[in-house]
């Protein structure tokens, strides 16, 4: 089994990762021995896990997150799954020029 998992930085960022085992990941972030960009954002919190059979999926969706902006990483947190396709640029409305 593999994870994507979300963790909110003590600076209010938030951090997408994935790993092969979760628990021993999140305990290495919250030492500091984690990663470089969560060692200096400390305390970390994990908001957001997702289980996947295989870890290809689970890294996909990590770099699908990554390219998300931060107001559809909260949508997801919260689990509001209906409204994420349209925080999309597909689905978002082009702006309108002025003048």
């Amino acid at each position: 089994m593999a994870h994507v998992y979300i963790l909110h930085c003590a600076d209010g960022s938030y951090y997408v990762g994935s790993t092969r085992q979760l628990e021993r990941r999140i305990a290495e972030h919250a030492s500091g021995e984690g990663a470089k960009y969560t060692s200096s954002r400390l305390p970390i919190e994990l908001v957001f896990a997702q289980e996947y059979e295989r870890v290809d999926e689970a890294y996909a969706r990590e770099k699908q997150i990554q390219g998300w902006s931060r107001r559809k990483r909260e949508a997801l947190i919260r689990g509001e799954y209906e409204g994420l396709p349209g925080m999309s640029a597909r689905g978002a409305k082009p702006r309108e020029e002025g003048g």
